[in-house]
């Protein structure tokens, strides 16, 4: 009985950490690709968007040898 009582409690530390660890890598990657001063090496490409939670214009950057994205927020 003791097993299945550590069995639970095993599983839901496990999902806690999941939970917590996914929302920090998720955070993390989105916030490093919007900004207002461009990396240098990104070249402008005409692609826009408005990003729906915020209702801000990202114009889209691109780095050719790398093949990264930028998306710089203007008003």
């Amino acid at each position: 009985m003791e097993w299945i009582f550590g069995y639970f409690v095993i599983q839901i530390l496990i999902l806690a950490i999941l939970i917590i660890g996914s929302w920090f890598i998720w955070d993390r990657r989105f916030k490093t690709k919007h900004g207002t001063d461009v990396p240098e090496g990104f070249i402008r490409t005409n692609e826009v968007s408005i990003d729906p939670t915020t209702k801000k214009k990202l114009v889209v950057y691109y780095h050719p040898e790398t093949g990264k994205r930028f998306y710089k927020e203007e008003d």
